[in-house]
């Protein structure tokens, strides 16, 4: 990575440079000053410490990065990628991260073997994750430089099949707590943190289902779920919110579209993968 400090930036400090105009994280700081030439300015080494000219180029050689999942060849589509991200388009009834009882069977997984096939090494990082039941986008950084800057800077939108007739736009600004003798599941309650969903209602089938076009104010554990339930219009096929399996054999909740501004280009990309739930129908 190489940044190029601006005539307005001339005498700041490496430190403030790093942390404040090219977003590189404290714990990715404290790395690069562990690795031998981590840091250069003009090719030459330099201390977080010291001064800055105008026109300087800082330099920051990554520390390795070591994979710690096992490569498995699975059947997962790839968006997109170059040299920093990979989107990936996850299928329904995948993990993303390795747990317990799903160990050689997740996105992780999928990404280690794509990576070794392309002759790379890196750790899988996730920057958006989504429920195993639910299907499409996901977006994974190559660098910690990557995964440091993409979070703030990634936006959503998810298209999801509810049951009854919704019309309009709206929006659900409810706080979710953890459901009394659950361990994951969520409701609308007092206490809870507040939550806030915003919706479009794209398509009505008659009375009993509608498409719905979301985005996400706030990112809580299972929170379009929890939401659509709590107002009487649970997910089809989401059986642990009240939802109907007769005709959906998962949640019918998918990510669509990814836009996110490129950690190299500073650039807008979005990327988009549709879905017709009604194709998954048994």
């Amino acid at each position: 990575m190489k940044f190029t400090v601006s005539p307005e930036l001339d005498g700041i400090s490496v430190q403030n440079f790093l942390r404040r105009y090219c977003h590189v994280s404290a714990r990715l700081l404290a790395k690069l000053k562990r690795v031998e030439n981590g840091i250069t300015c003009n090719n030459n080494p330099i201390r977080s410490i010291d001064s800055l000219k105008k026109g300087d180029i800082i330099e920051l050689k990554m520390p390795e990065d070591i994979p710690h999942i096992e490569p498995v060849d699975l059947p997962v589509e790839i968006v997109y990628e170059d040299s920093s991200i990979v989107i990936y388009s996850k299928p329904p009834k995948m993990p993303v991260h390795p747990v317990h009882d799903h160990q050689l069977d997740t996105l992780a997984n999928a990404a280690a073997f794509h990576a070794l096939q392309n002759g790379e090494s890196y750790a899988f990082r996730a920057v958006n994750r989504i429920d195993r039941d639910t299907s499409g986008l996901v977006l994974a950084a190559k660098t910690p430089y990557a995964a440091a800057f993409l979070p703030k800077r990634t936006d959503k939108i998810y298209v999801a099949l509810c049951e009854g007739r919704l019309t309009g736009n709206g929006t659900i600004d409810a706080p979710l707590r953890l459901k009394e003798g659950h361990t994951i599941q969520r409701e609308i309650g007092e206490g809870g943190v507040r939550a806030v969903t915003h919706y479009e209602a794209v398509e009505n089938y008659g009375n009993d289902y509608t498409l719905l076009r979301l985005t996400l104010e706030t990112g809580r554990t299972h929170q379009i779920r929890a939401h659509f339930a709590g107002i009487g219009h649970p997910l089809a096929g989401d059986d642990m919110y009240g939802g109907s399996r007769e005709h959906f054999p998962r949640q019918c909740l998918h990510c669509a579209e990814l836009s996110l501004i490129h950690p190299e280009t500073g650039e807008r990309l979005t990327v988009r993968k549709d879905i017709n739930f009604f194709d998954e129908c048994i």
